[in-house]
């Protein structure tokens, strides 16, 4: 097992800057047509604390399970897929695909759908943390956490889709149970957070 997690110059540098372009697009989505004020630059700093952090999570959990693997594992930013993302902010549409860790090394189907749970597994992990803080908050900030809770269930209930590429298709491969499991968990916090 490695003593503890490896990060490159490059990879740490691809990984704010699908941060940086994720947020500003949902920034983007949040203000309207109030772009090029205050109202962008508060949305931008809520974008990055609720939707780039479970974004960072999700990320850096493929890593490092697939660490613990002994597998080369880095996160690499899809630079045309962050462009087009800002781009379609601007019609209020959000389509995220900002760049997936690169895993190289021996893996069966156990591993893979482990690796593979991780990242959604985070993000509900994440939905459950912002749900509990906009419990004990209040004003702005229980309004931060429910988007925080929001968009991190809606994470976690994207790539848990049985779809190729997705993570989804690769942990029902491993384990059904788990699987259902983590998509149950997903739609109940995408449920509660809209009647909350």
């Amino acid at each position: 097992m490695p003593k503890k997690i490896r990060f490159s110059k490059t990879e740490i540098q691809h990984l704010i800057r699908a941060w940086l372009a994720i947020s500003l697009a949902f920034a983007i989505a949040m203000s309207g047509t109030e772009l090029f004020t205050i109202t962008l630059l508060a949305a931008f700093i809520i974008s990055a604390m609720t939707v780039g952090i479970g974004f960072v999570f999700h990320e850096l959990a493929h890593k490092i399970v697939a660490q613990r693997y002994r597998c080369f594992a880095e996160f690499r930013a899809n630079n045309m897929m962050l462009i087009l993302a800002i781009i379609l902010s601007f019609t209020g549409v959000i389509f995220a695909a900002p760049g997936a860790v690169m895993i190289a090394g021996h893996i069966d189907e156990k591993k893979n759908g482990k690796i593979s749970a991780a990242g959604p597994a985070m993000n509900i992990i994440l939905a459950a943390a912002f749900m509990a803080l906009y419990f004990v908050t209040g004003g702005i900030a229980s309004q931060i956490m429910l988007y925080g809770m929001t968009i991190n269930s809606w994470l976690a209930m994207f790539n848990v889709l049985p779809f190729p590429m997705f993570d989804g298709l690769k942990i029902m491969h491993w384990d059904k149970l788990i699987y259902g499991m983590m998509i149950a968990s997903a739609a109940i916090l995408m449920f509660l957070s809209g009647v909350i």
